[in-house]
């Protein structure tokens, strides 16, 4: 398989330098941009399997460069954040980012992540055995598809968005954890995965609910976490 392609946004150039020779020394392909405006150009042009993007930019900034990537593309995107921009990082998950790395991080939990992102990009809907169809009440996800639609209509969900809905729904009825969402979604140890599995949940509602407010399908069980109802 060829070399996965990262393209890392980040106005300071040391920090797209320093992330290219953490990625290079996985033998992965780095492209770089300096600001929301200046990605998007590259990915009209490259392919590219996962963007590492700063939120703090000139020109375009990163949550606006989120929100036009979402409406074309379906690509991981995680948020670099400093510490202090902790509502910027939220509003960056609520409109379709994956995950996010902390300013100033460690290169090898940045690795960790992008290697998880990207496991879960490439793989997404392959398993072992027959894949399923899933129809809950005119909520049907298509695993051989990777898709899912409301009543015959297609839901645009993110990567992570897909499978936290394909997790609830192939066990319908139960009802799992923040925790357990967490370590199953992103396989990998719980530690933020309060705010991070909310926003995403949150985010899942609203596109699959007439009523967010008043689900019909993705119910929170207090005190104990979310399912999917039969």
């Amino acid at each position: 398989m060829e070399p996965y392609k990262i393209l890392v946004v980040d106005d300071e150039k040391e920090i797209r330098d320093a992330i290219e020779i953490y990625l290079k020394n996985e033998n992965m392909i780095v492209l770089k941009a300096e600001d929301g405006v200046q990605a998007l150009e590259i990915l009209e042009k490259e392919t590219v399997h996962l963007i590492l993007l700063d939120i703090m930019m000139p020109r375009m900034d990163g949550i606006s460069a989120t929100f036009k990537i979402r409406e074309q593309k379906n690509i991981p995107i995680i948020i670099l954040s400093a510490k202090s921009e902790d509502t910027d990082k939220i509003l960056g998950l609520q409109i379709g980012a994956d995950d996010y790395v902390t300013k100033p991080f460690n290169p090898l939990e940045l690795i960790a992540r992008v290697k998880s992102q990207l496991r879960r990009y490439i793989t997404l809907g392959i398993y072992e055995g027959t894949k399923q169809t899933i129809d809950l009440n005119g909520l049907v996800l298509e695993e051989e598809m990777k898709q899912v639609s409301l009543h015959g209509e297609p839901i645009k969900l993110t990567p992570i968005e897909y499978k936290i809905v394909e997790l609830l729904m192939k066990n319908a009825g139960r009802v799992f954890s923040i925790h357990e969402i967490y370590e199953k979604v992103w396989n990998e140890p719980s530690y933020n995965a309060e705010n991070t599995v909310a926003v995403h949940i949150r985010k899942i509602r609203e596109k699959i609910e007439i009523d967010p407010k008043n689900p019909r399908y993705l119910k929170v069980v207090w005190g104990i976490g979310y399912k999917m109802e039969k």
